[in-house]
C-alpha cells in the first residue's frame, strides 16, 4: 500500500487549478498523468526576464521586461489583420501585436492611459519596435520578474500553462522523512529532497540546471537510490529461493577442453569458476557472462552446461532466433561430440515425429542438453530434471520468458550471455538482480581488425577493392544504410545496391533482409557460409552470432547514421577466423560533432566495452542497446552518461542498508520504502519479508 503521505503527489492533473480536459491532455502529453510526473519534469533551459530597459535601449531579438503607458488602440477591420496596441515611455514608443485576439479581452488587461508591465521577445518591423503576444502583461507591483524556468513542451501547450501546473504541483509537495544518511547529505551539502525540488523548479540562472548543482544531484542520487534499493531487494528475494547444488566430477569437462583447438584465455577460466562457486552454492545462479564478439562465451557456456550433465541432470540453452539457435547446435554438438553428450535441438519449426522423440527424449532424460528457441518454455515441453539454464543474447527476451525457461526445472540456475558490452551504469541499473562476468581477451590466432573511413564518394573503389578480396577467396558482407527505422525503406535501399553489385558480380552476391521468410534467410545464410554466394547485401537484419570464419571484409554504407553499439556488432561478423580482416566505414559528408567523433572511436578502438561507454556518452541511456524496448528503466532526473558516479554509491549503499536491515524495519527503513514509492519501485516492496 502506497503511504498515505505520498496521495497528493498521485492525484491527476486535473486536480490542479485551471487544469482542464483539455489542457491536462496536453500536460500529460508534456508530462505525465498525475501531480508526481510534473515534479519529475526538469527544465531544459531559462528565460532570464531581469533586463528592464527603457525603450530607446530595447534591441530587437532580446527577451526586455518593459513599463509602458498604454496610448491607443487599434481594432482590425477584417480577422486576418492583428489587433495593436501603440504604447510608450518617455524615450520611445512600442506596438504590441495579437493575432486572433478578443478585443475586449485586450481592453480589459491593456486599459487606455494606464501603466502596465510588459515582458516577451522585442522585434523590429519596419524602423518600430515591436512586440507579439507578450508573454506577461501586469500592473506595476503586481508581479515579479525574473528567471524562468523552460519545460519541454507539446504542439498546443503554452510555457506560462506548464510553469504553472508544475509550480501548482510543488506547492503540493508535502515534507517527506529523510530517507538517506544525514552524514552523506551533509558531506556532499546536498538540501533536503522538499529544497532540492523548490531549487530545482526555480533556477535564478542558466548554471543552475548544470547536472552538478546539489540540488540536481541530490535528487538524481534520491532515484538512483530508490532504483538500486528495488534491484538489491529482488536479488536478495532470489537469492533466498531454494537452489541446488551442483557439482560435477570434471570428467565431461576434461574430454571436451581437450578436443578443443585453443587454450581457455585467463578471463574465460575467470568466468568459469565463478559459475562453478555458484553451482556448487545452495543458492540458485543468477549470473551474467558478458563477452564482445568472439571471446568464446559459448564455449564457457558449454562447461557450465557439462558440469550439471556429469550430475545426471540436463541443461538448456535458449536464444532468441532460430538462426542462431541451429548455429550454437552445430557448434556445441562438434565441441561435446569428445564428451559423448546427448543434444537435441528443438525449435518451432519442429513438427510431428522428430518433435515428439525430442520431447519424450526430455522427459525421460536421455536427452541431456536442448538447445532451441522460445520453443523450450512451452507448456508441452517437460525435463526429467533441468539444473541449470543458459539464455542467450538476454535483451531479446523478457525477464518473465527467464522465469519461465528457470520454472521447468528445480532450483534451476541461470546463466544469461550477451554479447552486447553493456557499460556498467547500464549494467547496474538494468541487470543488477544478476552477478557478473567479463571475458575481456579474444581467443589465440585472432587478428586485429583494420578499420577505415572512407567517403560515400570513394564507392566505385571499394566495389573494385571488394572484386580483389572475392579474387582471394575471401567472403565479404555489405552492410546498406539505415534510412529510417523502416523495413520497408531500408530493403528499397538493400534491393538497389544488390542490382548493382550483381551486374559486376552475377550470382556471387545474395541479398539477405527481414521480410523473407525464415527458411530463405537461412538457406542465403548457408550459401554464403558454405556455398556460392561470396558477397553478402543486407540490411541490418545480418543475425547476431552468425559465425563465418571466411569472411574478411566488411562495408558498411552510411556509416554516421548507425550506433556505435550497432558499428561494433556489425563490425564483429568479420574477423572470426585467422585472417586478417578489413572493416571500411562509409559516410556522406559532412559530417556532424557526433558522426565524427563515432567513426574516431571505431577507428581507433576494438574493446566493446571501451565502445559501449562512448556510446552511452554520445546517445544517452535511453537509446543505448535498444534499452527503451528492452525493459530497462528509464530515469526522469538521473543521468547515467554523467551520474556514474554517483550510481556507484547507490549500489553499495543499497546492498549495506538490506545487510543491516533487511526488512527495512528500522526509523530510515520505513523513509526508504517511503522513497521506493514516490519513484514507483513498489514492485520490490513485495519482496519484503514482513510485507
Amino acid at each position: 500500500m502506497r503511504p498515505e503521505i505520498l496521495f497528493p503527489l498521485f492525484a491527476p492533473v486535473t486536480s490542479l487549478k485551471g487544469i482542464g480536459q483539455r489542457f491536462a491532455t496536453l500536460v500529460e502529453r508534456a508530462a505525465g498523468p498525475r501531480l508526481v510526473d510534473l515534479l519529475w519534469a526538469k527544465p531544459v533551459g531559462v528565460i532570464d526576464r531581469r533586463f528592464s530597459p527603457k525603450l530607446k535601449d530595447a534591441l530587437p531579438g532580446q527577451i526586455a521586461t518593459l513599463t509602458v503607458r498604454v496610448d491607443q488602440h487599434f481594432v482590425p477591420t477584417s480577422s486576418r489583420q492583428p489587433y495593436r496596441v501603440r504604447c510608450s515611455d518617455e524615450t520611445g514608443h512600442i506596438t504590441l501585436t495579437f493575432f486572433r485576439a478578443r478585443g475586449d479581452y485586450i481592453e480589459k488587461i491593456l486599459p487606455l492611459g494606464e501603466v502596465r508591465v510588459i515582458s516577451g521577445k522585442v522585434e523590429s518591423y519596419g524602423d518600430q519596435l515591436q512586440m507579439s503576444h507578450p508573454d506577461h502583461i501586469a500592473a506595476e507591483g503586481e508581479v515579479e520578474l525574473t528567471v524562468e524556468p523552460i519545460y519541454p513542451l507539446t504542439a498546443g501547450l503554452s510555457l506560462k500553462i506548464m510553469r504553472r501546473a508544475v509550480q501548482a504541483a510543488v506547492a503540493r509537495a508535502p515534507v517527506l522523512p529523510e530517507w538517506q544518511d544525514p552524514a552523506f547529505v551533509a558531506r556532499r551539502q546536498w538540501p533536503p529532497w522538499l529544497d532540492a525540488l523548490e531549487t530545482l523548479h526555480n533556477p535564478t540562472t542558466p548554471e543552475d540546471l548544470e547536472p552538478d548543482r546539489p540540488a540536481r544531484q541530490r535528487l538524481a542520487y534520491d532515484e538512483l537510490l530508490a532504483d538500486q534499493l528495488a534491484l538489491a531487494l529482488v536479488r536478495a528475494h532470489n537469492k533466498r529461493q531454494p537452489g541446488r547444488v551442483v557439482a560435477g566430477n570434471g570428467e565431461l569437462r576434461r574430454k571436451i577442453i581437450a578436443g578443443l583447438p585453443f587454450e581457455l584465455t585467463g578471463s574465460q577460466r575467470r568466468a568459469l569458476d565463478e559459475i562453478d562457486a555458484d553451482m556448487a552454492a545452495p543458492e540458485r545462479m543468477l549470473r551474467l557472462l558478458q563477452g564482445d564478439v568472439g571471446s568464446g562465451k559459448t564455449v564457457v557456456a558449454l562447461l557450465a552446461l557439462a558440469n550439471a550433465i556429469e550430475t545426471g541432470a540436463q541443461g538448456a540453452l535458449m536464444a532468441p532466433t532460430e538462426i542462431l539457435a541451429r548455429q550454437h547446435f552445430a557448434t556445441l554438438e562438434r565441441l561435446a561430440a569428445p564428451a559423448g553428450i546427448r543434444i537435441a535441438l528443438l525449435t518451432g519449426r519442429d513438427k510431428g515425429k522428430p518433435r515428439e522423440r525430442i520431447l519424450a527424449g526430455l522427459a525421460d532424460g536421455t536427452i541431456q542438453l536442448a538447445i532451441g528457441t522460445h520453443a523450450l518454455f512451452q507448456d508441452e515441453v517437460r525435463f526429467a530434471d533441468l539444473a541449470v539454464a543458459v539464455i542467450d543474447e538476454q535483451h531479446k527476451f523478457g525477464v518473465e520468458q527467464r522465469v519461465q525457461l528457470a520454472s521447468k526445472g528445480r532450483g534451476v540456475d541461470v546463466l544469461v550471455m550477451t554479447a552486447t558490452p553493456i557499460p556498467r551504469s547500464l549494467q547496474l541499473t538494468s541487470y543488477g538482480d544478476l552477478d557478473a562476468s567479463r571475458l575481456t581477451e579474444k581467443p589465440a590466432g585472432r587478428q586485429p581488425i583494420k578499420t577505415s573511413v572512407l567517403p560515400i564518394e570513394r564507392l566505385d573503389g571499394v566495389a573494385d577493392a571488394v572484386g580483389r578480396a572475392l579474387d582471394r577467396g575471401s567472403k565479404v558482407y555489405w552492410v546498406c544504410p539505415l534510412i529510417e527505422e523502416n523495413e520497408t525503406i531500408d530493403l528499397a535501399a538493400a534491393e538497389e545496391r544488390h542490382a548493382h553489385l550483381s551486374e559486376r558480380f552475377g550470382a556471387r552476391a545474395g541479398l539477405l533482409h527481414g521480410r523473407m521468410k525464415p527458411t530463405e534467410r537461412d538457406r542465403v545464410m548457408e550459401e554464403f557460409a558454405k556455398g556460392s554466394v561470396d558477397l553478402l547485401i543486407a540490411t541490418t537484419v545480418i543475425e547476431v552470432g552468425v559465425d563465418v570464419p571466411s569472411a574478411t571484409v566488411m562495408v558498411i554504407e552510411h556509416a554516421e547514421r548507425f550506433g556505435l553499439a550497432q558499428l561494433h556488432q556489425l563490425r564483429g561478423r568479420i574477423g572470426r577466423g585467422t585472417g586478417a580482416s578489413t572493416c571500411l566505414l562509409l559516410y556522406a559528408p559532412p559530417l556532424g560533432e557526433t558522426g565524427t567523433e563515432r567513426l574516431k572511436i571505431m577507428r581507433e578502438t576494438e574493446d566493446g566495452f571501451v565502445i559501449a561507454e562512448a556510446d552511452l556518452r554520445l546517445r544517452g541511456a535511453g537509446e543505448v542497446l535498444g534499452t527503451r524496448q528492452s525493459g530497462m528503466p528509464e530515469f526522469r532526473l538521473a543521468d547515467l552518461a554523467f551520474d556514474q558516479e554517483l550510481l556507484a554509491i547507490a549500489h553499495d549503499e543499497a546492498r549495506l542498508v538490506l545487510a543491516r536491515d533487511p526488512d527495512l524495519a528500522t526509523p530510515r527503513g520505513q523513509s526508504l520504502r517511503t522513497l521506493l514509492y514516490l519513484f514507483e519501485r513498489d514492485a520490490a516492496v513485495k519482496y519484503l519479508r514482513s510485507g
